[in-house]
């Protein structure tokens, strides 16, 4: 594990993880992946109890994690992997909050997915991002959520091992951390409100956008 994505869904984590993977960092852990890795949920549920795992069981043949649930545990993973580099994705607060509502905090998404992934589903309810929980749906108290946890990452980390990042500034910051040329390609934008939904209606990867 060489990059660990700590910002919270919804943040820029999916462009995030193409991005990491054009430059090496791949195959990269997200959402999207979990939800196929049915092997991995008894580890996860575990986890998600409070109970001690072995992250490599997961992570073993992975490069970098972005999105849930690895980010909720990135105080775990920070210490089980003391050399990777950790990136923290940020956006506009009430921006970030009016996505999660209209994308993984949607009940009618979670509906869609159907039970074939109810193991992860479970997952998501236990690491606190169920849309039945109401607080998910209360303004200020996600608001609080979202500031709380990204405050409590820049206290935990320096310079040295973690960059605050948006994704809207593209190749130059994230290169520039890991010690990367920039590449020529353009940095993947992705997985937009209606691209997530379009992805859970068929239960298939976003496409690309430029």
């Amino acid at each position: 594990m060489k990059v660990i994505g700590v910002g919270m869904p919804r943040t820029g984590t999916w462009s995030l993880k193409l991005a990491l993977e054009m430059l090496g960092y791949g195959p990269c852990y997200h959402m999207t992946e979990a939800f196929g890795d049915a092997g991995s949920w008894p580890l996860w549920i575990k986890a998600a109890a409070g109970e001690r795992i072995e992250w490599s069981q997961i992570f073993g043949r992975w490069g970098s994690t972005t999105d849930a649930p690895g980010c909720t545990f990135w105080q775990q993973l920070a210490a089980y992997y003391p050399d990777a580099k950790l990136v923290l994705t940020e956006r506009d607060a009430r921006k970030w909050f009016t996505s999660t509502q209209e994308t993984i905090l949607r009940p009618e998404n979670h509906k869609s997915i159907g039970t074939v992934d109810s193991g992860m589903i479970n997952v998501i309810g236990a690491v606190g991002w169920s849309p039945a929980d109401p607080d998910n749906h209360d303004e200020a108290k996600m608001l609080k959520r979202f500031h709380d946890h990204n405050a409590a990452v820049k206290a935990a980390f320096g310079p040295d091992r973690l960059l605050v990042y948006e994704v809207a500034q593209g190749w130059e910051p994230l290169c520039r951390f890991l010690g990367c040329a920039v590449p020529s390609q353009a940095f993947p934008q992705v997985n937009s409100t209606e691209d997530f939904r379009k992805m859970v209606a068929s239960r298939q990867v976003p496409p690309l956008q430029s």
